[in-house]
């Protein structure tokens, strides 16, 4: 058999991109499956992008992730977006299908395989801190959970505009309901709460001590507490959250399901994710508790 030695080509487009550590599970996901797969980090600036999807077209490239700044941007570059891409109106991972760049959101989608092992989704009742942060990943979070069958989402946003505005597009878009609340000081989680998730930046590295505002006592047991943070793993929320018997999700998972999703959309084929998170974690320096 004649040796090749043309790799297929995968890679990222954002700015900064020098602390981006996606590429380092993503190889060892290709290279423990045994694919002659390359990922490519790239800084872009947002004068650049047009070209530099263009060069991937050109050099025959499988796709590719966008990160900050060009989630929105690089829409107006492609041929077509999937259903979560068009309602969330961001992309972070495009798909090379028959030579057509297919704009695909795995933010959410991500968030909710890393949640569904712990939770039944259909029907439940989420509470979801955030509403804005770079590149909508409360959008890409509070639509995934919708299509994926809650019956409603609490919206909680220091900013209304942008609480009211989440909450119209998940009304409008699927069949859940949603409700902007107001953060008040020390906010009090309702009861029936099934699902609690942080996805705003607090107690992101280096700010660890750093804790949602609310009333720790509404934390019950029953429910289920995730954060998107992954550095660190264990957030004050998800300890606090543990202290308290709930079930916990933290953001590492949901980084390395996101990634694996995108994988899949590019190879066909399933990685593993124990050695994504492995990759990841060696890394990132990060030992989970």
């Amino acid at each position: 058999m004649s040796k090749h030695f043309l790799s297929e080509l995968t890679g990222s487009f954002a700015t900064p991109a020098l602390e981006n550590p996606t590429g380092v599970m993503m190889e060892a996901a290709y290279r423990d499956l045994g694919l002659d797969w390359r990922y490519i980090n790239c800084e872009i600036q947002p004068d650049d992008l047009e070209n530099a999807v263009l060069g991937a077209k050109a050099m025959n490239w499988r796709g590719f992730n966008c990160s900050i700044p060009h989630k929105v941007s690089v829409i107006s570059h492609l041929d077509d977006l999937g259903e979560s891409a068009r309602i969330i109106g961001a992309v972070n991972t495009v798909v090379n299908r028959d030579g057509k760049l297919i704009g695909e959101n795995t933010d959410g989608r991500g968030f909710v395989e890393s949640v569904k092992s712990s939770l039944e989704l259909t029907k439940k009742r989420v509470v979801l801190f955030g509403a804005g942060g770079a590149g909508g990943a409360a959008r890409a979070v509070a639509v995934e959970l919708a299509l994926a069958g809650v019956a409603h989402i609490t919206i909680v946003n220091r900013n209304q505009e942008r609480g009211e505005e989440l909450s119209k597009l998940v009304a409008d878009n699927t069949s859940a309901g949603a409700e902007y609340h107001a953060w008040t000081k020390q906010y009090q989680i309702p009861a029936e709460t099934d699902l609690v998730i942080n996805v705003t930046s607090i107690g992101l590295f280096p700010n660890v001590d750093a804790e949602l505002d609310i009333d720790t006592e509404s934390i019950k047991s029953s429910m289920v507490v995730a954060d998107g943070i992954f550095n660190p793993p264990e957030t004050r929320l998800i300890q606090t959250a543990k202290t308290k018997g709930c079930t916990t999700v933290n953001g590492l998972g949901m980084l390395v399901q996101q990634g694996a999703i995108a994988f899949e959309y590019w190879t066909g084929k399933t990685p593993s994710i124990e050695v994504m998170k492995a990759a990841l974690s060696d890394a990132l320096d990060i030992t989970e508790k």
